[in-house]
């Protein structure tokens, strides 16, 4: 009898330990996610972020800024990252180079070309032919921020180095402080500089290169094949939180929007933070799913053409695996 009791008593202890570890929570599973720059521009990735997105998917988000495309690919495709935040670009020159295990884009954050042409003075009438025989601080030769400038003078009947001089040569980080010491006539900013331009009196935003180019994907998550082979359901769950941010950052107020990300921002204030989001939404910047269209596929490729980089487009399928994302959008209500 005392036999039974102590083999009762042990499987007891055995079921209740068992229950203990059962009742523990998994923990969550890292991604290195390599940003190519850390910009308001990716508003909704942070949000989810903040908003605890990912932790609800068990997964914990370790974010590291890349400093440029070429390097955030390099990382990417050395495993150093996980997952690379970067343009579309980037997977198509891997993709055109013949790597074996090359990058593909499983989901797209922003849809347009997020820079502002600012000039010295305010003009309400300005029109893009008014830039003819001026000088335009337009950012890094073959970027797409460049490219993209150089496809909106084109559509307005302007070619670049003839009717317009673009400079290439003062690095992105330098752009605004050389504009404000009197270098060319009009410069490219990104936000929030743009809009503190123009708070400060330094300058005055005249267009927005995105409404003029047309939906692009400017921005998109790229992983590698291999990486895909063994993780579709770390995919799936990250971008079932970036869906959420996207589908959040619609729906939230500037101020909402602000006060989520700000912690990504300290430098910045919330007012202009909110300054930014209202800038972005006015010109339909993010993308609302994480889908990319084969469309703003093909105009990005036809703005590389134009630009002299690339001399034939590749394969939409090649570069581009919607089937996570169109599951994820299926699957969130």
């Amino acid at each position: 009898m005392c036999m039974i009791k102590r083999l009762v008593v042990f499987l007891l202890c055995v079921v209740m330990a068992l229950m203990i570890v059962g009742c523990q929570e998994k923990a969550p599973e890292k991604i290195v996610l390599n940003e190519v720059t850390h910009s308001v521009f990716y508003a909704p990735m942070y949000a989810a972020i903040s908003l605890g997105y990912f932790e609800e998917e068990g997964l914990e988000i370790e974010l590291v800024n890349g400093g440029g495309a070429d390097k955030s690919m390099t990382a990417l495709l050395s495993g150093q990252a996980d997952i690379g935040l970067m343009g579309p670009e980037a997977a198509i020159y891997v993709f055109n180079e013949g790597r074996e295990n090359s990058a593909v884009v499983i989901g797209q954050l922003t849809k347009r070309d997020g820079s502002f042409l600012v000039g010295r003075e305010p003009d309400e009438g300005f029109k893009w032919i008014d830039v003819a025989g001026k000088t335009i601080i337009g950012g890094r030769k073959g970027g797409v921020p460049e490219m993209t400038l150089e496809y909106v003078l084109r559509k307005h009947g302007l070619e670049p180095g003839v009717d317009v001089t673009v400079d290439t040569s003062i690095q992105f980080n330098l752009m605004g402080g050389a504009f404000e010491g009197g270098v060319g006539d009009y410069v490219m900013l990104f936000e929030p500089t743009a809009s503190m331009f123009e708070k400060e009196g330094k300058g005055y935003i005249l267009a927005a290169v995105g409404q003029e180019s047309g939906e692009v994907p400017y921005t998109a998550f790229q992983t590698t094949k291999s990486y895909i082979k063994d993780n579709p359901d770390i995919i799936k769950r990250f971008l079932k939180a970036i869906y959420r941010g996207q589908q959040w950052v619609q729906k939230a107020s500037d101020k909402e929007l602000a006060e989520a990300i700000v912690d990504f921002f300290p430098d910045t204030s919330i007012e202009a933070l909110m300054m930014v989001a209202k800038s972005y939404r006015e010109i339909d910047a993010w993308m609302d799913t994480p889908v990319m269209k084969r469309e703003a596929f093909d105009r990005l490729q036809e703005i590389i053409i134009q630009a002299g980089v690339l001399t034939e487009k590749a394969d939409f399928e090649s570069v581009v695996d919607n089937s996570f994302a169109e599951e994820v959008v299926g699957s969130v209500k």
